[in-house]
């Protein structure tokens, strides 16, 4: 009988000042929640921005909310009630939370937008769809191309699934539709700008924004002046996000390119622990759990 591997050890967390992770879209097919996870967990920021799509509220069905975004839930409640300041900042998919801007929870924080006063530069920070046409005049139209967009990531891991048993690389549908529709690059590119402009308007060194899934770090030229544009991307396409630490400024991070989240030779996969087995507990149980962990309970 072979020997059973060992398991994971657990790593070294990486000391952040600041920590952006936008769009994750819990609760949607396309939500990559075990790699966010483990993400959250390789790190130790003293301030996390969840800039808005965290939790899809236009998408969200009772029939689909997996234990392991549960997991990342109660994660986060757990940094807030260890002391990181958490805000969460209201995007399109979850706007319904907008009517509570303003809460605070411990350490946690409902808001719309943020400025944070680092030594690099002011930092603007939110989520962005308000420079989105399509949301302002046609909301029906942007919940419909939502749904679209989460049948084609379906059918993307179908098709990848489909490849890996030939031995062919994965491909990213929706990257490929966007980057061949040339309304859908202008669009970009005016988002960028026009949120430098903006920034550059109210004396910002930095804006840093989500929305449309596409991470970048810029420096943008506006006619107050240059303006650094920063985008966390997403946890659905590029599981991406924003890093900040005094000596290196804001870094761009990329889950793919980081070897200490993807397991080790001879590790066993990830075995949930006590606490992310509470995430799987009924929802009665849950929310005790969740408000002893704010300490209301």
């Amino acid at each position: 009988m072979p020997a059973a591997l060992p398991p994971a050890r657990p790593r070294k967390k990486r000391p952040l000042a600041v920590a952006v992770v936008s769009d994750v879209h819990l609760g949607t097919y396309g939500c990559h929640a075990p790699e966010l996870l483990r993400y959250l967990k390789s790190i130790k920021p003293k301030v996390l921005v969840l800039n808005g799509d965290i939790v899809d509220i236009w998408q969200f069905s009772k029939n689909y909310w997996p234990a392991s975004h549960m997991r990342v839930v109660r994660y986060l409640a757990g940094l807030a009630a260890k002391g990181t300041a958490i805000y969460y900042l209201t995007g399109n998919h979850d706007e319904l939370l907008r009517k509570f801007a303003g809460l605070k929870l411990g350490h946690f924080r409902l808001a719309n937008k943020l400025v944070l006063d680092l030594p690099h530069g002011r930092t603007w920070l939110f989520h962005g769809d308000v420079f989105d046409v399509t949301m302002r005049h046609s909301r029906w139209l942007a919940k419909l191309g939502g749904q679209g967009y989460d049948l084609l990531i379906l059918i993307n891991r179908l098709v990848d699934f489909l490849l890996q048993k030939v031995g062919r690389p994965k491909v990213a549908l929706s990257k490929a539709v966007k980057n061949r529709v040339k309304s859908a690059v202008s669009l970009v590119s005016d988002f960028e700008q026009t949120a430098a402009n903006i920034a550059a308007d109210n004396d910002y060194r930095y804006v840093a924004c989500g929305h449309i899934h596409q991470p970048e770090i810029k420096t943008l030229t506006t006619p107050q002046g240059e303006v650094t544009y920063l985008n966390s991307g997403d946890w659905v396409e590029n599981l991406s996000a924003l890093e900040y630490t005094a000596a290196t400024g804001w870094t761009l991070y990329r889950y793919a390119d980081d070897p200490r989240t993807q397991p080790q030779p001879g590790e066993t996969p990830d075995v949930p622990d006590a606490e992310e087995l509470a995430a799987d507990a009924g929802p009665a149980a849950l929310l005790e759990g969740l408000l002893a962990e704010f300490k209301l309970k």
